[in-house]
């Protein structure tokens, strides 16, 4: 299946390109696409470490309702930046290419390939171009834009940034107050778009990077988006973000939950929807993101795009079916 005029990549291909000298591999798609199930699958043939590049997966009390792999997954070969941060802290673009650059190294001394996996794509360019150049924001935007937020709400902002920098906007949450204000910070800062800088750093990459995506449309997606957080319910989600609130203090700003499941399961616990409805806005919630993360990747013309039949085809060349 071509996206655009992106490449498609059958099995066969693949075993081939995994042969070149690749620095890193890069597995990428939208959530609930199955990244992690075929980095396993590769794991079983190449000696290889997982690198998490999900901007969520990385807080330690909440390992269900971000969907990080499970122990028994983790197992299967060494898994590295999941679950490790606190409720209150943060990880920015900056601070992940640190520690992924120091996690490659190690992985590249121990005669590993290092596979990252995830979906933040903010995270993904930065690391294999580097983090664009942007100017100290001015204290007085900051300022500014802070008491608008506390004032009106993130609605106008929101608005704001689809007006000046449409092409950001599409790739976040309308709801995600951090991401909203600092591009706009940016804009009013420079004069220039959040969207513009990004577009404008280095084009010389930093890691020879083979990215392989997954191809699963919105339509084909729907169904397991749902059936996934049915399954996250069943694993003890909603215990979970209940006992991460209380020991946040009932913080519902904390920046642990600002992902998707959390705010939606908060919501519910504080009395403010039913638990069917919270679930259905997760769902929601969990299909606009999935369909920012397609936008997103698409763009990149340098990902090679794998579809059902596709991936199945290499699972059985893993497991020496065909």
């Amino acid at each position: 299946m071509n996206m655009n005029d992106q490449t498609s990549l059958k099995g066969g291909a693949l075993a081939q390109l995994l042969e070149e000298k690749f620095e890193i591999v890069c597995i990428l798609g939208p959530t609930g696409s199955g990244k992690n199930d075929l980095a396993l699958e590769m794991a079983g043939k190449i000696p290889l470490e997982i690198i998490n590049f999900d901007s969520r997966q990385v807080y330690a009390d909440l390992p269900v309702v971000t969907a990080q792999p499970s122990p028994e997954e983790q197992l299967i070969c060494p898994h590295h930046l999941y679950g490790f941060l606190n409720l209150f802290d943060r990880v920015s673009a900056g601070k992940f290419v640190d520690m992924a650059t120091q996690t490659i190294a190690t992985v590249h001394e121990r005669g590993n390939l290092p596979v990252l996996v995830g979906g933040t794509g903010l995270y993904l360019r930065s690391l294999i171009y580097g983090l664009a150049d942007i100017p100290q924001i001015s204290p007085t935007v900051a300022e500014e834009l802070k008491n608008q937020l506390e004032k009106y709400g993130v609605e106008p902002l929101r608005d704001e940034l689809e007006r000046v920098d449409p092409e950001y906007s599409a790739t976040i949450s309308s709801k995600d107050k951090q991401k909203i204000s600092r591009a706009l910070a940016v804009f009013k800062t420079t004069g220039v778009t959040f969207s513009q800088w990004h577009r404008d750093q280095n084009k010389t990459p930093r890691f020879q990077a083979l990215k392989i995506g997954i191809t699963k449309g919105l339509t084909e997606l729907a169904p397991w988006l749902r059936l996934r957080i049915d399954k996250m319910m069943d694993k003890g989600a909603l215990d979970e973000v209940g006992r991460a609130w209380k020991k946040s203090g009932y913080n519902e700003n904390c920046p642990a939950f600002s992902g998707i499941g959390c705010r939606e399961i908060i919501s519910f616990l504080k009395g403010d929807a039913s638990l069917e409805q919270a679930m259905d806005n997760w769902y929601k919630s969990t299909r606009a993101y999935a369909k920012r993360q397609l936008t997103w990747f698409r763009k990149d013309h340098n990902v090679h795009w794998l579809d059902h039949e596709e991936i199945q085809n290499i699972y059985k060349l893993f497991n020496n079916e065909a």
